[in-house]
Parts: structure tokens; sequence; C-alpha cells
């Protein structure tokens, strides 16, 4: 598990440092096509900068957003407070993370923040109301496992990033095809192969995207399962919880691609097999025998 740990953490920088590449690449390649001179390296690298620093530091809350989430109060979750508290103490967590509910029939859960102490399980409303006490307590556990594994770091990088990637892709082909993007005759070789790289870089990044997603996601998610279980002492509590998400015929309104690699179970119904190769989530099959196993 510790190794895991600082795998995640090494895996972290390496994506902000890769991000901040990437970015820099695409903003210059933009603003060279857009004509706007030697000014566009000063503004590809303070752009990159600020959407880094911004990413890492906010990306809860922009996950939280995006996921339209609110606070839980203890009022109105008394139960899940409970259950939270008592794994605090078996999961040796440093903090207790902070609980937030989406208001959405599906029953699913995830873990966001880039650190133990800024820490966020998100559960949606179908959750609470589809499972029983010992299955939930196996949700929270599974999800705290993400955040002593320093898994929501990585996740909520990721997920933060590649949408951006993905919308400032999105924007510079909706430039191009407006016929804003024109050749200027003034760029040197060196321009030139900045421009290629960055035009390669903005073609493929969804794609890496993809990749990284799914490099991060499969087995993250049996070492939360495995880890969860050292927290409760109940493998038949997730067991039956992973058995009721994932056989829950409700759609979650609002999940997006960018964020569906957080969630327990992948979020999406009828659009893709959990054992697919492009699935961000090995299957519920494979992780209910992982599970027995450790009986």
């Amino acid at each position: 598990m510790f190794e895991d740990i600082k795998k995640n953490k090494i895996k972290s920088w390496f994506i902000v440092f890769t991000f901040l590449i990437v970015i820099s690449l695409i903003v210059y390649y933009i603003c060279v096509a857009l004509e706007l001179g030697p000014i566009s390296i000063v503004i590809a690298m303070i752009f990159s900068i600020l959407t880094t620093w911004s990413s890492y530091y906010y990306s809860d809350k922009i996950v939280l957003s995006l996921n339209k989430a609110r606070p839980a109060t203890r009022e109105e979750n008394l139960k899940l407070v409970n259950i939270l508290d008592s794994l605090v103490v078996s999961s040796g967590l440093p903090c207790t993370p902070k609980l937030y509910i989406v208001e959405d029939n599906q029953p699913n859960a995830f873990a966001t923040g880039r650190n133990p102490q800024n820490a966020v399980i998100c559960v949606t409303t179908g959750l609470l109301d589809k499972l029983e006490y010992y299955e939930l307590e196996g949700v929270l556990a599974h999800e705290m496992a993400h955040i002593k594994n320093y898994d929501i770091r990585l996740s909520a990088i990721v997920s933060v990033m590649v949408g951006f990637v993905v919308m400032l892709s999105d924007w510079f082909t909706r430039i191009t095809f407006w016929g804003g993007a024109r050749k200027s005759n003034d760029n040197n070789k060196g321009n030139a192969i900045l421009m290629i790289i960055g035009l390669f870089f903005l073609i493929l990044s969804p794609i890496f995207g993809q990749l990284m997603q799914l490099a991060i996601s499969r087995k993250r998610e049996f070492l939360a399962d495995a880890t969860a279980i050292e927290f409760t002492r109940n493998p038949d509590g997730l067991i039956s919880a992973l058995i009721k998400i994932s056989g829950d015929p409700e759609q979650l309104k609002v999940a997006n691609n960018a964020t569906a690699n957080m969630y327990i179970v992948n979020p999406f119904r009828g659009k893709k097999k959990s054992s697919s190769l492009w699935s961000t989530h090995p299957s519920t099959e494979d992780r209910i025998e992982a599970l027995r196993n450790l009986k």
C-alpha cells in the first residue's frame, strides 16, 4: 500500500508537469495561428501556469461544481455522519473528510480533493435511499481508501486537466472552422516546429487523456476495495453494495466523461460494458471475486 501511495504522488506531479507543457504548446500554437507575434510564448507560459495552479488547488471545488453537489448536514444525514466518524478512527486518517450530497436517484459515490486534509466524499441521494447500513459503510470505506491511498489527488487532477484540455481543443477547432486561424509568413523554423508539436498535442490530447484515465482507474479500484475491507472487516457489506449499485437501472444525470472515472461504479448505464477495453472501471464481477478471495 505504501508503495502505491508513493507511486500515486509521483504520478500526480508528473501529470501536473505534463499538463503544464501540453497547455503551453497548445496555447502557443493558438496564439501563433492567430498571428499574435512574439508575445505568443509569454501568453502561453502565463496561461499554462495559471491554469495548472488553479487545476491543482481548486480541483475538488471544480469537480463538486460539475456534479452539482451540496454539503451534507448532521440533521439530515445523521446515519451517514456516524458511519463516517467511526471509519475515520479505523482508517487512521488525520482529518474527517467533508460530506457532500448529489440529488440523483442512481446509487453512487466518489471522493475528491488534493490530499487527506482537503478530502471530500460525495454520495447520491439514491445511495442513501437504496443501501442498508453495512452497505453504506462499505461504500464510504472504499472512498476513504481512495483518500488514504492518495488516489483522490491523482483522479481529481486528471479529471480537471483532461476536461480542460478537451475544452481548449474544442475551442481551437471552432476558431479554425470559423476561419480564425491564418498562416503567417513571418514564422521562423523554431516557431514552425513548436506549432507542429502544439498541433500534435491539440489533436491527440483528448485521446491521451482517456488513456491516462484508464491507466489510473482499474488497479486503484481493486486496491481501494481491499483497503476498505481492512477498515470494516466486512467484505459482505461492500460486495452487496457493488451488486446493488451496478445493477441499478437509473441514469446519473450529472455524469460526464471527465469525472466518470471517479465514481465507485461506472455511472453510465447501457453504453459500455464494464469489462470493455475502454471502460474506466474493472467489471463488478471481477471486483466481487477479488473481495471473496479476501475472506
